[in-house]
């Protein structure tokens, strides 16, 4: 009888070594989600169509993620509410130059479907109502939409700020002591290339 139970004993645990494992990013796929990706507390993206790399700060504290904004101005188009908005590269210079032109010379047109609005409380100042829309942007190599809510950051370091929809969304860790850790880069044009192809559209 002991001997029986030795070989049912062996028997499970031979099917247990040979069963395949399914590790936490094959839950993840099998569900239809990112694997995990950690990134730095400061990257480069690059917005939607524009060839246009800025910095972003990847900042768990906020929940919506963030663009530098102005000029931002509601319209109707159809039944639809949208906003036409600017985003001068005058003012952070992140992006790289053959030095031909100045960043102050270069200003990015926007026009996009309004897909919500935000009351953002301040310390110190009223609140402020924000617009909301869904832009594309690459990061570490691949493409991802998220909300942004619109907002003059001129005075801040970073002109775009990533925010908890976006990691959660998209399965995004951050390293908060390190920044610039993305193993791949997004495609990217010179200051000189993007005014060219504003002069074009215009």
């Amino acid at each position: 009888m002991t001997h029986a139970r030795s070989l049912i004993a062996t028997a499970f645990v031979a099917a247990l070594m040979c069963s395949p494992l399914v590790s936490a990013q094959d839950k993840d796929d099998e569900s239809g989600k990112r694997p995990a990706e950690t990134l730095g507390f400061v990257e480069w993206v690059v917005m939607q169509d524009t060839g246009a790399r800025l910095k972003a700060r990847l900042d768990t504290g906020a929940k919506t993620s963030s663009l530098h904004a102005v000029n931002v101005e509601e319209f109707d188009k159809g039944d639809e509410r949208w906003v036409s908005f600017q985003l001068p590269l005058g003012d952070h210079e992140d992006q790289p130059s053959e030095g031909k032109i100045s960043h102050d010379e270069v200003v990015l047109e926007f026009e996009m479907p309004v897909e919500r609005t935000v009351l953002i409380k301040r310390k110190g100042a009223p609140s402020q109502r924000r617009y909301v829309v869904n832009m594309d942007f690459c990061v570490s190599g691949e493409m991802h939409t998220t909300q942004f809510s619109l907002a003059d950051r001129a005075k801040f370091s970073y002109p775009v700020l990533l925010g908890r929809r976006f990691m959660s969304d998209d399965n995004i860790l951050v390293d908060s002591a390190n920044g610039f850790i993305a193993g791949k880069e997004c495609e990217f044009i010179s200051l000189e290339e993007i005014a060219e192809n504003n002069k074009a559209e215009s």
